[in-house]
């Protein structure tokens, strides 16, 4: 683990050079269109980084909004929405209640619509508001940084006719390897929600390319609104799937010491790890908790930006399963706290000291990240 860091050190700064690319001794003029919730927590830090390096940061984002705070590294651009503050909370808080809970598929279907559906008014209240497209046009920007989970920052990128570079792990229904036309095969890349690995036997093989195959009715319903929106904003026929094609570089927040083998395009430049802090000396109450730890180590155990919206009893079974190992388990936001604390912030809190070992962490790509860098 400890021979991570250089190799770390070197792809961030080739990530960095691939998104100066078009500035030499000045900073460049870069335009973010980022996705409210947790997709922002992880690319905040690059951003603030970007701005640091002496580059002209605008982020345009809705005015209501959970996670995207104005902030003096980058200009804040906003855009009225049809919704409130107390509605986003409240699906948002459905949509992490369903991630811990079992519910009939049509249920868990109902509330990711509901938050698609949010996420399309907002996208359409951005291109109809004139005076905010009209800004973006006068601004001369260099590039569109943007989590394309949603189409509209490539939307935008496709009018002001600029480069894009996407910050993503995945799209749906494998968008990222279909806008690439990166090879993508079912017999060893297995599809999210399987749970499958890269070895299948043959029965899982043929599920995986039904689930491979079934996908594509998920993404029509997901996407397809945005194809009239496209051909109104932009005056063109196009599909979401061919405006992904047209990104330049894929950052993608994935590495292959934790994901399953698969094949990659020339413009996709793999990243986990970006947004892990620079490890720093162990808190008093944590250093405490390490020394006391004993022979078997200790267990960091993390939930994510979701954390709060963890069912009780769900809550429960996990404390009682953790009771039972000779670990010593400690968690740094459990659903008691009322503090969101992210994933990666973890790296804040530990160091690989003589004598401390990680035994397992259990939360999103960014905090497997934190605890390997």
């Amino acid at each position: 683990m400890a021979s991570s860091n250089p190799g770390f050190n070197s792809l961030a700064s080739w990530v960095v050079f691939f998104l100066l690319l078009w500035t030499f001794s000045e900073g460049g003029k870069l335009l973010v269109v980022p996705i409210d919730g947790s997709h922002w927590l992880s690319m905040h830090p690059v951003v603030e980084r970007l701005r640091q390096r002496g580059h002209e940061i605008v982020v345009v984002a809705p005015e209501i909004n959970l996670r995207i705070d104005s902030s003096v590294n980058y200009t804040m651009k906003t855009y009225s929405v049809p919704y409130t503050k107390e509605y986003v909370e409240a699906e948002f808080k459905k949509l992490g209640y369903s991630s811990f809970t079992p519910q009939p598929f049509l249920e868990k279907f109902s509330k990711m619509a509901n938050i698609t559906t949010m996420f399309f008014d907002s996208c359409k209240r951005l291109l109809s508001n004139k005076e905010l497209i009209k800004y973006l046009e006068e601004s001369k920007f260099d590039a569109v940084f943007m989590d394309p989970f949603f189409p509209c920052g490539q939307i935008v990128a496709e009018h002001l006719s600029l480069p894009s570079v996407y910050l993503v792990r995945g799209l749906p229904c494998s968008l990222d390897f279909h806008a690439t036309v990166c090879p993508n095969p079912p017999s060893y890349i297995p599809r999210f929600f399987t749970r499958y690995t890269d070895h299948m036997a043959f029965l899982q093989r043929v599920g995986n390319l039904i689930a491979s195959l079934s996908s594509s009715l998920a993404c029509s319903l997901l996407y397809s609104p945005y194809d009239h929106l496209i051909k109104e904003f932009l005056q063109q026929e196009a599909t979401v799937l061919e405006l992904f094609s047209h990104a330049s570089i894929w950052l993608m927040k994935y590495d292959f010491v934790f994901e399953y083998p698969r094949p990659l395009m020339p413009n996709m430049v793999l990243i986990g790890g970006i947004s892990c802090t620079q490890e720093k000396a162990l808190s008093q109450e944590f250093e405490a908790i390490v020394n006391a730890s004993g022979e078997h180590g200790i267990v960091v155990f993390s939930l994510g930006s979701m954390v709060s919206e963890i069912p009780m009893k769900k809550a429960t079974e996990i404390a009682d399963a953790l009771a039972s190992v000779p670990q010593t388990v400690w968690f740094p936001s459990f659903p008691s706290s009322t503090e969101i604390q992210h994933c990666f912030q973890i790296q804040y809190m530990i160091t690989f000291c003589p004598g401390f070992s990680l035994d397992r962490v259990n939360c999103l790509p960014s905090s497997w990240y934190s605890a390997m860098f």
